[in-house]
C-alpha cells in the first residue's frame, strides 16, 4: 500500500487538523504526521481565522494531495469503502453530507467566539447572540440526527463521517461550559470517549507552544 502523511497544525488549537487526523485515522489507513508549528505565520493565520482559505490539515498518499477535510473524507470512503466513513443507506448518506458541509462551511460566529482550546476552561464564559444561534443549531442537527437514526451516535450504532466532523464542536463546548441538554452531553460525552479523539486530546494536553489570543478569556 502507497505510504501516506498528514499535515497538521497544533493538536491544542486546530479545529481543522483535528478533523483530518480523525478521519484518516478511523478510515484505518496508515500514516506518517509531518506537523507544523503554529508560530509559522501561514499556520497562525490559518488557526486565527485570517487566512482565506484552509490548506491544513494535508493528506498526502500515493502521489495524490488533497487538502478540505470534506475532500480528504470522500477520498477516503473512496479507498477506504468498508471503513464506513458514511451511511449505508442512500437518504442517511445524503443527509451525512449536507450535515458534514453545514460543519465545513458555517457556524462562523461560533467558531470565532468559542476558539477551540483544548487546554484551556472558561468558567462562566459568556456566549454572544450570534454564537448561540450556531450553538442552537448544531444542537438542533444533533437532535435530528439522534432522534431519525436512533443514537448513540448521529446515523445510528456506530460512528462516522459526521462525528468526526463534530468531534471539535464538542470539545469547544465542553472548554467553554456551553448547557447542554441531557441528550447532547449524553452525545458528546460518547465522542470524547473515542479512543482516537482520547489519543488526540492527550497528545494536544502535551504541547508547548501557545497562541495567546487564544488563551486569553474573551
Amino acid at each position: 500500500m502507497a505510504k501516506a502523511s498528514l499535515t497538521i497544525s497544533s493538536k491544542n488549537y486546530s479545529s481543522w487538523s483535528m478533523r483530518g487526523w480523525l478521519l484518516v485515522k478511523f478510515a484505518g489507513l496508515p500514516f506518517e504526521e509531518e506537523v507544523i508549528s503554529p508560530d509559522d505565520p501561514s499556520m497562525r493565520a490559518e488557526i486565527l481565522l485570517l487566512a482565506p482559505s484552509m490548506l491544513v490539515p494535508c493528506l498526502t498518499h500515493g502521489g495524490i494531495k488533497v487538502w478540505d477535510t470534506l475532500a480528504i473524507a470522500e477520498y477516503l470512503n473512496e479507498i477506504k469503502p468498508k471503513a464506513g466513513m458514511m451511511p449505508a443507506d442512500t437518504a442517511a448518506r445524503a443527509h451525512c453530507r449536507a450535515i458534514c458541509g453545514e460543519m465545513h462551511s458555517g457556524f462562523s460566529a461560533m467558531r470565532s467566539a468559542l476558539p477551540m482550546n483544548l487546554k484551556g476552561k472558561f468558567k462562566n464564559f459568556k456566549v454572544w447572540a450570534r454564537a448561540q444561534a450556531d450553538i442552537d443549531r448544531i444542537l438542533s442537527i444533533w437532535h435530528e440526527c439522534l432522534e431519525n437514526y436512533g443514537g448513540p451516535y448521529l446515523f445510528g450504532e456506530q460512528p462516522c463521517m459526521a462525528d468526526l466532523m463534530y468531534a471539535p464542536v464538542v470539545t469547544r463546548f465542553l472548554t467553554y461550559g456551553v448547557a447542554l441538554d441531557a441528550r447532547c452531553a449524553a452525545y458528546c460525552k460518547l465522542i470524547m470517549a473515542l479512543p482516537h479523539v482520547k489519543e488526540w486530546v492527550d497528545a494536544a494536553k502535551l504541547e508547548h507552544d501557545d497562541i495567546n489570543e487564544l488563551d486569553a478569556e474573551f
